[in-house]
């Protein structure tokens, strides 16, 4: 491995001017250390320009031990794989099979899978593409979204039926995304989805010009990518590849469940024998990338966090929260703001801070620069920001997460990102 100096300690020390500092609170490194940097920084590896709009390329301390020009990147996510988390079990780093580097990079806000795997696919900040969260407010339709499934909130077994109420999953996007852009330039682009998402709402969002190729369990994704990895074709390429299974895993036990360590075992395996035969051929024309785009804390289940034990709460506020459990997003009634704040501190003592919407979005919070303007409508008037591992539970159902991201705490903020030369 390549002798690169970064530590997680330097990546947490980023201010942002207006917002509380806490202890094991992390903001976003946008402008170089950031996972939303990636994308310009994967097409100059492809010899392509970045979509428009597109964050800034990776600071050169990740570009300095590869090479600038790439055949083929590969990327796979991790989902829900921390920087603290991986390297309290060892790393990723398979026997055998050092990689150029393992660095740590700061996720996006919020820590969360639609956001991040949105900015992944655009390049676009936050702030600009507008995904704020697993649940969204989205004024243009009257109801609180679930941005993953494409339904109400509040529905169940009901996917994609926001397409009843007008949503195109394929056009709701103001920002490019990145398989058209790369077609126009001559790059192929290859994704590789478990079959039970690969034709979900949010693939039809961000994979549009992409040639998905479904796969069933991890067997199928392994020796999938190792015939492409093998392919003997000229064609610049990007392939990206996304496995759910340690995210799922450590929603339902805990990130610090026995599950979840053997998780990262088996992908530690399956990542030596893709690995191992394809290091040292000389070749060095293909780019392998692991990387994550969020982490995990624990989240035991604490009543107090339930809103159904505070009905003056409620009663408070417009609608539900919306945004993320670790990230909650606010909608006061008028005239009750006063009353939410004193029922905040009075209700979780040191526990919360909250922030406006606007000094939140102003702050760079979501990412640097001028905003779209729809991000206030989907924010509503404050932020709630946990310290340590604090969470609100508002869904009509039973608290049964014993992990959860979304937050700004070292261990959903921070990820590693594995580089190999193949």
């Amino acid at each position: 491995m390549a002798s690169i100096s970064l530590t997680p300690e330097s990546l947490g020390s980023t201010a942002l001017p207006g917002l509380p500092p806490a202890p094991e609170r992390v903001f976003p490194a946008y402008m170089g250390y950031s996972i939303a940097n990636l994308p310009a920084t994967i097409c100059a590896w492809l010899g392509v320009p970045p979509p428009e709009g597109a964050a800034p390329p990776l600071a050169e301390l990740y570009r300095q031990a590869l090479h600038s020009r790439y055949r083929r990147v590969v990327l796979l996510v991790v989902d829900g794989l921390g920087w603290h988390f991986a390297h309290r079990r060892g790393g990723l780093v398979p026997e055998g099979a050092a990689p150029v580097y393992g660095l740590p990079l700061t996720s996006v806000v919020p820590s969360t899978t639609a956001t991040a795997l949105t900015t992944l696919w655009t390049g676009a900040y936050p702030a600009r593409h507008g995904i704020l969260g697993y649940e969204m407010w989205l004024k243009e339709y009257g109801l609180i979204a679930n941005m993953i499934l494409h339904n109400p909130a509040a529905f169940s077994g009901d996917f994609g039926s926001l397409r009843l109420a007008g949503f195109d999953p394929e056009n709701f996007l103001q920002v490019p995304v990145l398989a058209p852009h790369l077609a126009s330039y001559g790059v192929r682009t290859l994704g590789l989805m478990h079959v039970a998402i690969a034709r979900s709402g949010l693939s039809q969002m961000l994979m549009r010009g992409c040639d998905i190729l479904p796969f069933r369990n991890s067997s199928d994704l392994w020796v999938t990518l190792e015939h492409l990895l093998d392919e003997t074709s000229n064609r610049t390429s990007y392939i990206y590849a996304y496995w759910g299974d340690l995210d799922e895993l450590a929603h339902r036990f805990g990130p610090e469940d026995e599950r979840v360590s053997l998780e990262l075992d088996v992908l530690r395996l399956l990542l030596q024998r893709l690995l191992q035969p394809r290091l040292g051929r000389g070749r060095e024309d293909t780019l392998l990338l692991v990387m994550a785009d969020h982490g995990f804390v624990p989240t035991p289940r604490q009543a107090h966090y339930e809103l159904r034990q505070h009905p003056a709460f409620m009663r408070y506020l417009l609608m539900p929260p919306s945004g993320e459990n670790r990230l909650p997003y606010l909608f006061p009634r008028p005239g009750r703001e006063t009353d939410l704040r004193d029922y905040i501190q009075s209700a979780w003592p040191e526990t919360f801070d909250l922030v406006s919407a606007h000094q939140a979005v102003q702050s760079g919070l979501f990412g640097p620069g001028e905003p779209d303007p729809i991000v206030y409508d989907r924010l509503g008037e404050w932020v709630l920001l946990p310290r340590g591992t604090a969470y609100l539970w508002w869904a009509n159902k039973e608290n049964n997460l014993l992990g959860r991201h979304g937050g700004l705490h070292p261990h959903e903020m921070l990820v590693p990102l594995y580089a190999w030369c193949l």
